[in-house]
C-alpha cells in the first residue's frame, strides 16, 4: 500500500503544471487535487505501473549498494575466516562463497549447477559455511560436516558435503554413522566430536556473520563484492562473468 501511495504521488507530478503551493493548500483545494490524481491515474493506469517499476528498481539499488557495503565491512571473516572449507581453484580470480543448510530444497536443487559451474570454469575460489536455520536435522547435518572437516580433513569433508546434498532421507545418528562408515572415516570419532565446542564455535560465528550481513535464509551466495540472496533468474555464470568485465575496465 505504501509503495502504491508513493506511486501515486509519483505519478501526479507528471499531471500538467497547477498553480498552488502543497504547503499552502486549503482543505478543498487538497480534496481538488486528490480527485484531480485519482481521475489522472484512472485514465493512465501506466503511469502507476510505470512509477512503481522505478520505486522497485531504486529499492534494488538501493539493497545492492548497502550489500556491498556489508561485505567490504566483513570481508576478512567472508573471504578468510580461518575454518571454513575452502575448494575449486584456491588460486582462482574470483571467489563464490555460499551459505547453505543441508536441509534446504533450493540449496540442494541448485548445487549440480553450482559444482557444475566451478568445474567447467576452473579458476572459482569456492567456499562453504554452513548455516542451519531450518530444522534442528539442519543443525545436526552441519555439525556433522563441520566434524568431518576438522577430523579427516578437506577431502573427506567435501565427500560429506556431497552426500548431504544428495541426501533425501533422514538426519539422525544412525544415518550419520552410517554415511561416515561411507566416506572412510572413524564414526565415533567425528559423531562424539560433532557436540563440541570447536564445532559449535564456527557455526556459532557462520552464524554471527549472517546476522551482521543480514543473511536470512539459503542459498545466499556472495561473488567477490556482491550478495545474491537466492538464486539469481539468469544463474551465477552470468553474475560471474559481469564482475570479470568490470574488472578489466
Amino acid at each position: 500500500m505504501k509503495a502504491i501511495l508513493t506511486a501515486a504521488t509519483l505519478a501526479a507530478t507528471t499531471l500538467p503544471a497547477l498553480a498552488f503551493d502543497p504547503a499552502n493548500m486549503s482543505d478543498a483545494e487538497k480534496q481538488a487535487f486528490g480527485e484531480a490524481v485519482r481521475e489522472y491515474l484512472m485514465a493512465n493506469p501506466d503511469v502507476l505501473v510505470e512509477s512503481i517499476n522505478v520505486l522497485e528498481e531504486r529499492r534494488m539499488a538501493d539493497e545492492a549498494k548497502n550489500d556491498k557495503l556489508l561485505v567490504e565491512n566483513n570481508r576478512k571473516a567472508i573471504f578468510d575466516d580461518g575454518h571454513s572449507w575452502v575448494g575449486g581453484n584456491p588460486q582462482g580470480d574470483i571467489t563464490l562463497v555460499e551459505f547453505i543448510d543441508y536441509r534446504c530444497g533450493v540449496c540442494k536443487r541448485v548445487n549440480p549447477e553450482v559444482e557444475k559451474l566451478i568445474s567447467a570454469d576452473g579458476n572459482i575460489r569456492f567456499i562453504l559455511k554452513e548455516f542451519p536455520i531450518l530444522t534442528q536435522e539442519s543443525d545436526m547435518a552441519a555439525r556433522f560436516a563441520v566434524a568431518v572437516h576438522q577430523q579427516a580433513g578437506d577431502d573427506a569433508y567435501k565427500r560429506a558435503h556431497d552426500a548431504l546434498m544428495s541426501s533425501r532421507g533422514p538426519v539422525n545418528l544412525e544415518t550419520l554413522g552410517k554415511l561416515a562408515g561411507e566416506l572412510g572415516v572413524d564414526a565415533k570419532a567425528v559423531l562424539n566430536h560433532m557436540n563440541t565446542e570447536e564445532v559449535s564455535a564456527v557455526l556459532r560465528k557462520n552464524h554471527q556473520l549472517a546476522e551482521q550481513m543480514r543473511i536470512m535464509g539459503t542459498p545466499t551466495f556472495i561473488i567477490e563484492g556482491e550478495m545474491l540472496r537466492g538464486v539469481p533468474p539468469d544463474g551465477l555464470e552470468g553474475v560471474i562473468a559481469r564482475v570479470r568485465a568490470e574488472r578489466q575496465g
